[in-house]
């Protein structure tokens, strides 16, 4: 019977996984796992995790077989293995958004700074990350994004699900308020 179910093509399958057909949804997982764990992991660079994104698509797949309008089952899972990516991207930036958890990680100046010198740095950098915590949610995203893990401005419009235009409205938006901030803050 499952030999059947081989020769049989995607759409066929599919057809069967919505009058739940169990063994279609076998022969799709196992045709086409391996290649969406791979194409996942180069999104979110850890493997294990990709294929749990990818084991949960299935499931959903199975969840949602009545509902769903797939005219190409292997773009439809290619399509919702990008989303998943770049949606676990943006969870895990989102979890990083507030930079005060992270103080410890960022590098300071050489150390052959004498204590004054190494401690107003210290300082400066903090007073840095007080700022950039001041912008609004989006320009702060933009700008971790943009700055700081060096995303492209097309990537990060696809993370968020914008328009580059949009990122850098939102980049433009983020600097000027960042060096305003840096302008009216009291000197010593």
């Amino acid at each position: 019977m499952k030999d059947v179910y081989l020769s049989k093509s995607d759409e066929d399958l599919m057809s069967l996984l919505i009058n739940e057909d169990s063994l279609a949804l076998e022969i799709l997982f196992n045709r086409y796992y391996p290649a969406l764990c791979r194409f996942t992991s180069i999104y979110i660079k850890d493997y294990s995790k990709a294929e749990e994104l990818i084991a949960d698509l299935f499931m959903r797949l199975w969840d949602k077989r009545k509902e769903l309008q797939i005219k190409s089952v292997k773009s439809y899972l290619f399509t919702a293995a990008k989303n998943l990516s770049f949606n676990e991207i943006q969870r895990a930036k989102l979890t990083l958004l507030s930079l005060n958890a992270h103080v410890d990680v960022l590098e300071y100046p050489d150390s052959h700074l004498n204590p004054q010198e190494l401690l107003t740095s210290r300082e400066s950098y903090a007073e840095i990350i007080g700022m950039i915590d001041q912008l609004p949610d989006r320009q702060r995203e933009v700008l971790l994004m943009s700055r700081i893990d060096q995303l492209g401005k097309d990537i990060i419009a696809d993370l968020l699900g914008i328009s580059v235009r949009t990122v850098e409205t939102l980049l433009y938006q983020a600097v000027k308020n960042f060096r305003s901030s840096t302008t009216d803050r009291p000197t010593n």
